[in-house]
């Protein structure tokens, strides 16, 4: 007869599959993740990738006791394995020909493959917004970003030179191309294109994880002003940018003041969520007394 485990035993026998699973994560996106560093993710486009990593390994952590409960639901093997060689399959075509949303999607399949294979669906369930939340991470395919984000450009360029000139600065504009005195601006896609939207949208839905609203009215109409608050934000760091450049040259604009624009559009984008979320807060309790009421 074989004496029974200790529950400290128990729990590292638990953990054994996890262990394994998550060596086999990274032996498999390892070279992805070296790739994406030294290559996309350096860039402004994409800089937002190594932020939603760290985010969704959060998420996941935040959840560890849900995830690690064997009593909720039994594991689902075959649904298991089927995530897991579609997700295998994914990941040796856009490896072996240089496509990032196989590559990079693939991950969210073996994520949900390990989880239903070692636990089951109500763990997988647990960390939902963690497996949504690594939708962000995945680069877009060029075609898309360039057919979206030159519209964006112009629209963000044009409020920007508006509101400039209503205040009585000399600036034109010829497509995306700002001239404020004697320099011209052009509107890059990292100011104010696709993957700033992305970026910004995935603060809000993060946002609103974490503050967790009862309101479904709340979440959704916040979940929706995140784009028009993202633009908005967009407008501001062009406008930021312009004005340094014009006050204080186009080294300064290009130097390290660019730099710290990027961090007034993310810090004018959170403060623009926090204003609207106050709003709808005071909307949605003046609709419930007036349900209340009536």
């Amino acid at each position: 007869m074989s004496a029974a485990l200790a529950p400290a035993d128990k729990g590292r026998a638990h953990l054994v599959p996890w262990l394994i699973a998550g060596l086999g994560l990274v032996a498999m996106y390892g070279p992805t993740l070296v790739s994406l560093f030294n290559g996309l993710w350096a860039t402004d486009e994409q800089g937002h990738g190594p932020i939603v990593l760290g985010v969704t390994i959060w998420l996941i952590y935040r959840k560890w006791g849900e995830l690690m409960d064997v009593s909720s639901s039994p594991p689902k093997p075959m649904l298991a394995w089927i995530l897991l060689v579609l997700g295998g399959m994914a990941y040796a075509i856009g490896r072996s020909q240089g496509i990032w949303l196989f590559e990079v999607g693939s991950a969210i399949a073996m994520v949900c493959g390990i989880v239903l294979l070692l636990r089951g669906p109500r763990q997988l369930k647990a960390i939902g917004f963690a497996i949504f939340f690594m939708f962000f991470m995945i680069p877009l395919p060029g075609a898309v970003v360039d057919a979206l984000t030159q519209p964006m450009k112009m629209a963000v360029s044009y409020v920007a030179e508006n509101i400039l000139h209503a205040v009585g600065y000399p600036i034109s504009r010829t497509g995306v191309i700002l001239q404020i005195g004697p320099y011209q601006l052009l509107v890059a896609d990292a100011c104010a294109g696709l993957h700033t939207l992305f970026t910004l949208e995935a603060l809000g839905l993060l946002y609103l994880n974490i503050v967790r609203y009862a309101s479904l009215f709340r979440n959704v109409a916040l979940a929706i002003l995140i784009v028009p608050i993202s633009f908005a934000a967009n407008v501001i760091r062009v406008m930021v940018l312009t004005l340094i450049t014009y006050h204080f040259g186009d080294e300064a604009g290009q130097g390290f003041l660019h730099g710290f624009a990027g961090m007034v559009l993310f810090m004018s984008a959170l403060m623009l969520i926090i204003a609207t979320d106050s709003l709808l807060r005071f909307g949605s309790g003046r609709l419930s007394k007036e349900q209340a009421t009536s």
